[in-house]
């Protein structure tokens, strides 16, 4: 199972040149590249940004520059950043500007081999609404591209769930993605876009219903969209993606401690997170998405806006919940059969989080370079890192048994906390956790 996982990491993205360094442009031109370099299709952004991408910055970080260089060609071709780029197409497909997470994050683990102003350049120009710089083929796809939902966005300060589909799964990505774009501010010493962009990264607050606590539609008065059930789905036709209340209300990767101050503070917070794993899996509707799938309570493991909730406990002090409910779902859903996936694959999106997880480690919040740990599925993995360095992950009394941890020594020495970061990994060196067959409630508590 892992190493098919691993195979399904290789397929795609495909190069798309041919052998003397002619590719299809965006603009339909044919383009040449310097000898040695080529450029790349397939790109579902959505999906790759949460975990292919990031295991890419540790397995592969020079394949992952080439990736971010062919997204800034496809901007200087196409003039914006691609969603879900195929074949020298914007197909405007999904949602979010996730090509910036994609660059965010390799720029903060050290990967930055392309003109990094033009990358600052581009992530802005794509989070904002602009027709005028998109070169497609039909208006439909304009649309698509610049989004309505951003123009909404910048005039108003939230997307009205009246006057765009899916506007709060969109309100919520453009949150992450513009927090992304501030750190990179930031670090650049752009302090006046880092103001900006910081203040559109808090806005995922405005969808918050303090009565209900979840993550509601908004409408141009300002009131909530009703009637509301936080079960219910009508694929493309409300206010979610491919999902419902209960799932997308936890897309806050970027700020998990404003989340859990808006739910009234770590006790109410885990209580409704534990609410979400263990209450029963109905949807309700009459359209529900198909792309609900691979259940454990409401968490729907078969699509990926919910990828990143089953370590969310690290975060509130009780890691030993991550480390059962990720072996839960390593241990359930996935299989090694034909039909051994929860969901779509989605470009290698699931088996990547299969990899990490197995290891023991996952990219929460791409754009900060750090892992949480959960709970490794071998006794030893190593990474063979560039430089003739390696860094292994080294798991004692590990078995189906003992499944929570009970301690974590980095390079001898322990880690207080359920977090490492990716300089740790890329240096080199040795992690040992140590595993039982009950939790150790000091591990990790906050």
């Amino acid at each position: 199972m892992f190493y098919t996982a691993l195979y399904h990491t290789g397929i795609s993205p495909n190069i798309f040149n041919d052998v003397d360094g002619r590719f299809r442009r965006i603009d339909m031109e044919i383009g040449q590249l310097p000898e040695g370099e080529n450029t790349y299709t397939v790109f579902s952004l959505w999906d790759t940004f949460r975990a292919f991408h990031p295991l890419l910055t540790i397995t592969d970080p020079d394949l992952d520059n080439e990736f971010v260089k062919t997204l800034l060609r496809k901007y200087d071709e196409g003039g914006m950043l691609p969603k879900w780029e195929l074949a020298a197409n914007y197909t405007g497909t999904m949602i979010g500007y996730h090509a910036i997470p994609v660059i965010v994050d390799a720029y903060f683990k050290g990967i930055r081999n392309f003109d990094v102003e033009k990358a600052y350049e581009a992530m802005k120009v794509s989070s904002k609404f602009d027709t005028t710089k998109v070169y497609v083929h039909n208006r439909n796809i304009l649309f698509k591209m610049s989004a309505l939902a951003k123009k909404y966005n910048e005039e108003l300060g939230f997307v009205p769930a009246d006057k765009d589909n899916e506007a709060v799964a969109k309100a919520l990505e453009y949150a992450y993605n513009d927090w992304c774009i501030a750190q990179m501010a930031k670090d650049l010493g752009k302090e006046e876009d880092y103001e900006v962009y910081m203040e559109r990264a808090g806005r995922y607050a405005k969808y918050f219903d303090k009565e209900t606590k979840f993550m509601r539609g908004v409408l141009s008065d300002g009131s909530w969209r009703t009637p509301f059930d936080p079960r219910a789905s009508s694929h493309r036709k409300d206010d979610y993606c491919e999902g419902n209340a209960w799932q997308w209300t936890w897309f806050v990767p970027h700020d998990v401690d404003g989340l859990v101050g808006l739910m009234g503070g770590k006790e109410e917070f885990s209580v409704k997170l534990n609410q979400f794993f263990t209450m029963d899996s109905e949807i309700t509707g009459e359209d529900t998405s198909n792309d609900i799938s691979g259940f454990v309570g409401q968490y729907a493991h078969g699509n990926e806006p919910g990828h990143h909730i089953t370590h969310m406990f690290n975060y509130v002090g009780q890691p030993w919940k991550t480390q059962e409910l990720v072996d839960t779902v390593l241990q359930t859903l996935y299989f090694n059969d034909p039909n051994g996936l929860a969901g779509n694959e989605d470009c290698g999106a699931m088996s990547a989080w299969y990899i990490l997880n197995a290891i023991g480690i996952y990219s929460f919040c791409p754009g900060d370079p750090q892992y949480s740990i959960g709970r490794p599925l071998f006794d030893e993995v190593i990474f063979n890192l560039k430089d003739g360095k390696n860094f292994r992950l080294k798991t004692i009394n590990n078995s189906t048994e003992n499944k929570y941890v009970q301690s974590v020594l980095l390079n001898g020495k322990a880690l207080e906390s359920p977090f490492i970061s990716h300089e740790n990994i890329i240096k080199g060196g040795d992690m040992e956790i140590v595993m039982g067959p009950e939790p150790n409630k000091n591990f990790g508590a906050r």
